[in-house]
């Protein structure tokens, strides 16, 4: 046996540092371009869902409208999810969504301004989340839409495409 033979090292395997960090670097660049793309998908379709609710809602008012000759105005609970009158929520959905522990939206009844619940009815869509775009929609039984984000006066299509 030679003395090199012995003193050899076996390769030595793995990773530098340089390729950890480059790795680590493209890793947060895809991150950084990935996140906003998502959290935009996620509003998006949360936005769908509160439009669905509305309409879905408005037609469960027109049919309220067509038995009891007038609206109803209720409200309900950012916090807790509780209606006011009690009996709104047995009558009407009030969430987005299927589960109404957690939905997307909460959704309310008003009078149209200084009209009468006999003549129209403003439902909106408030969210539970933070979304500054589109922030609350809305839909009156005259079939105007709206919403109170920054996009109501700069890109309405946000809110209602």
């Amino acid at each position: 046996m030679s003395m090199n033979n012995t003193t050899k090292r076996a390769a030595v395997r793995g990773f530098t540092l340089i390729e950890l960090m480059v790795v680590v670097a493209v890793i947060g660049i895809l991150a950084a371009i990935a996140y906003p793309s998502y959290t935009e998908a996620v509003l998006k379709g949360r936005r769908a869902q509160a439009r669905t609710a509305l309409l879905e809602l408005m037609q469960q008012q027109e049919r309220y409208m067509t038995q009891r000759n007038a609206y109803l105005a209720f409200s309900t609970d950012a916090t807790s999810g509780a209606t006011t009158p009690a009996s709104a929520s047995s009558t009407f959905k009030v969430h987005s969504g299927d589960n109404a522990s957690a939905p997307a939206y909460w959704l309310s009844a008003a009078r149209c301004g200084d009209q009468a619940l006999t003549d129209c009815v403003l439902l909106t869509a408030k969210p539970t989340r933070t979304d500054s775009s589109a922030g609350s929609l809305t839909l009156s039984s005259t079939g105007a839409k709206g919403c109170t984000g920054t996009a109501a006066s700069t890109n309405f299509r946000v809110c209602w495409p």
